[in-house]
């Protein structure tokens, strides 16, 4: 992907945890966006890193007010695409389960497990007008979209520590050790809470979608019971750092 291919505004970052903002992004343009949804968690941002165009969605909100349980997927999805993009990478900050997965690294997920509920997760919804469709989701991420993230982590020289699977909780407690467990033995490899239905509304919208995953965090009975809330400051700063650099690179092929 090169910046020419982004000048029509068809890429955008949605922003978690620990990058409600977008730090290097020049904002040219504020959009208040309404959907059949509702409205999307935050004004949509479209600005330029270098020579490329963007745009930016925090996911939690202005101010990172919104839980993960709370927030209108749909309406963000939707706002989006209504504005042409067709490629999303996501920013979760994660826990990690996987021993490989140290804080402060980046991975990018290849597949979920979805233990959400009571989330608005389709567009098909039986309302009016909406059809019933089947979306295939055997990929959840976009292999394409990821490939170009990891060929940016290598231009930048920051690793990438492995690929894996995510599962999605409701939020926005953290989890039990004995969920930790359970997720262990489901072949989790990290655990958030926004990747879904997220992923899946991309999906309906045949836009491509990647993750961007920021292990902040040992997950619960993984290792030591120090404060966590000082592990996942320490982490995020670390792991955002990457992927900005990330994302700069992309942008900058």
């Amino acid at each position: 992907m090169n910046a020419a291919a982004l000048s029509g505004s068809d890429f955008a970052v949605i922003g978690g945890t620990g990058m409600n903002q977008w730090p290097g992004l020049e904002i040219e343009r504020r959009l208040a966006a309404e959907t059949p949804f509702g409205a999307p968690s935050a004004p949509l941002l479209l600005g330029r890193v270098g020579a490329a165009r963007a745009w930016f969605l925090a996911r939690h909100g202005e101010g990172h007010k919104l839980p993960p349980h709370a927030i209108n997927y749909r309406a963000n999805l939707w706002a989006l695409h209504a504005q042409g993009v067709q490629r999303v990478v996501a920013i979760a900050a994660v826990g990690a389960i996987a021993e490989w997965f140290t804080p402060g690294e980046i991975a990018l997920p290849e597949d979920l497990i979805d233990y959400t509920w009571g989330r608005e997760h389709s567009f098909s919804d039986g309302r009016e007008g909406s059809a019933l469709r089947h979306v295939e989701f055997t990929q959840p991420y976009s292999p394409q979209l990821r490939e170009q993230l990891r060929s940016a982590a290598a231009r930048c020289q920051v690793t990438v520590a492995g690929a894996g699977v995510m599962a999605v909780t409701q939020g926005p407690r953290l989890e039990t050790a004995a969920e930790i467990r359970r997720l262990r033995r489901d072949g989790a490899d990290m655990v958030g809470m926004t990747g879904m239905p997220e992923a899946a509304l991309a999906a309906e919208l045949g836009m491509d979608y990647a993750c961007l995953a920021v292990s902040v965090n040992w997950a619960a009975g993984v290792k030591g019971l120090g404060d966590i809330h000082a592990e996942i400051a320490q982490s995020v700063e670390l792991g955002m750092r990457k992927v900005r650099a990330v994302l700069a690179a992309m942008l900058d092929a």
